[in-house]
């Protein structure tokens, strides 16, 4: 957005009337600093891959140390945050205003997605300043927007342009000591063409998720190529969970419908099958289902969530 700041920090006085540590009052905003005080900034990172600049910032009794980068090939700016912190009854924020217009934006929740409206219209959009999300919170245009993704903090708002995620609160009941002390965390600001639809899901899954790399000797056994564990053939349902049954007997592959379509998508194993079932999330078993090799094909419902066992060929 011209002529203003992204990753500002900000500070609030956050007494609330009731219940310290979970409810956020309406009139939180009446007291507010903007948490500069910054003491050292410095490269870290210069290198083909990725550069970064680590930022460090003290607040009242607090330290705020940030690294910065961005890294070949990704829309991503990832911002990994420590936080020292030392101070009560202060809620902390982080603000993102972008060049984006939007009524209403979308949180991402578990098994799906809710929008909230961006304005404060009425009573009802007033008593929503703050939503609750999981990996992602989107604003977007018709053909353009800008998601703040991250990695372990579940509050935002959203007002106008201006996106704000919610980083600690610090309070005092029941807990006297709640957040005092080391915090580790990233957020990053993706921008995108399109809606959230696009890159947002899957960029958030990447920073929740990582890929991980592990050092194995040339030529050994476990270097052969191996495709996809468990695929789905529609970009709208996303596979959240693989795991063993409980009871042993095969795998549970649990999945759901992310962007209020319909269908029939086709799920892909690495393996052959002798058997699929539909289950409930108990592992309770269903129908049996009709597939071929490694493939079965399953109807899916806007948000519907599916779990299927998986019983592989001996």
């Amino acid at each position: 957005m011209p002529n203003t700041t992204a990753n500002v920090l900000q500070a609030f006085e956050d007494r609330p009337m009731n219940y310290d540590a979970w409810d956020i009052d309406i009139f939180y905003e009446d007291r507010t600093e903007k948490v500069e005080g910054v003491t050292s900034v410095a490269i870290t990172e210069q290198g083909p891959l990725r550069a970064s600049v680590e930022i460090q910032r003290t607040y009242r009794s607090s330290t705020i140390r940030q690294t910065i980068s961005l890294s070949h090939a990704s829309k991503r700016i990832d911002f990994d945050t420590w936080v020292d912190w030392h101070d009560q009854h202060i809620l902390l924020k982080v603000a993102f205003p972008v060049n984006v217009m939007s009524p209403s934006a979308t949180f991402d929740v578990q098994w799906g997605n809710v929008q909230r409206p961006t304005h404060t219209n009425t009573s009802w959009d007033m008593a929503r300043f703050e939503t609750c999300a999981h990996k992602w919170a989107d604003l977007s245009e018709g053909n353009y927007g800008v998601a703040l993704l991250n990695d372990c903090k579940y509050g935002y708002d959203i007002h106008g342009n201006v996106i704000r995620l919610t980083l600690l609160k610090s309070a005092t009941s029941p807990d006297a000591h709640a957040d005092q002390g080391e915090h580790f965390m990233t957020y990053s600001l993706l921008p995108h063409e399109g809606d959230w639809r696009g890159d947002v899901v899957p960029s958030a899954y990447d920073l929740n998720d990582p890929l991980i790399l592990r050092r194995v000797t040339a030529g050994a056994a476990n270097t052969a190529v191996l495709g996809s564990l468990v695929s789905v053939s529609a970009p709208y349902v996303v596979i959240e969970t693989v795991k063993r049954a409980e009871d042993g007997n095969g795998l549970i592959v649990r999945l759901y419908e992310n962007q209020r379509n319909r269908g029939t998508v086709t799920v892909t194993t690495s393996f052959a099958l002798s058997k699929v079932i539909h289950c409930n999330l108990l592992e309770e078993e269903g129908p049996e289902l009709a597939f071929q090799g490694n493939q079965v094909q399953i109807d899916v419902a806007p948000y519907q969530i599916i779990s299927l066992r998986l019983i592989p060929k001996a």
